[in-house]
């Protein structure tokens, strides 16, 4: 069977990390990556500079490369951000920051894509966490924010069967900058094993080339030491 081709994918948090990494790799593929993020795309790829904690913005970033592409074929919510503390440690405005950009930011592009997903027949895959199924201290934000992911993209899935594919990816932790600057207590062991964010973008342009009616409900990609799975 022929695979699907990819067409044109939204990434979200392209600049880095894992969703620069899928942006070269649906580039590679044949794909035409748009990447939404606050900072300029590392990947050489077309680029609408955006905060994706304002969901009114992230909606009409979407919509501009619609327009200018004839429509869309897939969606990847790879943005996300966190800054570990104590709950009654952490301001409110941080806090709150998390949840937007994780949880509100991917519901708002994936709003914004659906009408051209349903005409194109086309994918979603949204970014949760191993955090995102099992709770861990000092990270009250990012594990709402990802226990919502999760509860989100199951509800999409149902709510949209047979009309847009939708893939849940759990990721582990990967080699990228996501730990950069926190104190040593938050950041993985020297020895840790973590996954190359090459390797796990390989499996969401697997899950964006499944046929209409095939789909990857979700995904567990994760080094095969993690310490955060099985939940």
């Amino acid at each position: 069977m022929a695979q699907a081709e990819l067409g044109t994918v939204v990434v979200t948090g392209g600049a880095s990390g894992l969703g620069a990494a899928i942006a070269r790799v649906v580039a590679a593929e044949g794909g035409t990556p748009v990447v939404l993020d606050r900072h300029e795309s590392s990947a050489g790829v077309e680029h609408e500079q955006v905060d994706l904690a304002d969901g009114r913005a992230a909606e009409a970033a979407v919509e501009r490369a619609a327009e200018r592409h004839g429509g869309l074929d897939a969606v990847v919510t790879a943005a996300a951000m966190d800054e570990p503390a104590p709950f009654d440690r952490i301001a409110a405005e941080r806090w709150e920051r998390i949840v937007l950009v994780n949880l509100v930011g991917t519901a708002a592009v994936v709003r914004a894509a659906l009408p051209h997903l349903e005409r194109s027949r086309g994918k979603v895959v949204t970014v949760g966490s191993t955090l995102g199924l099992s709770a861990v201290s000092d990270a009250t934000a990012y594990c709402a924010s990802k226990f919502g992911v999760v509860g989100f993209t199951r509800s999409l899935a149902v709510e949209t069967a047979g009309r847009v594919g939708v893939t849940l990816l759990i990721p582990g932790g990967m080699q990228t900058a996501f730990f950069d600057g926190r104190p040593e207590q938050y950041r993985p062991p020297a020895d840790a094993q973590l996954n190359r964010p090459e390797d796990v973008a390989q499996t969401v342009v697997f899950a964006l080339r499944q046929p209409p009616g095939c789909e990857l409900r979700e995904m567990v990609v994760c080094p095969s030491r993690e310490s955060s799975w099985p939940p």
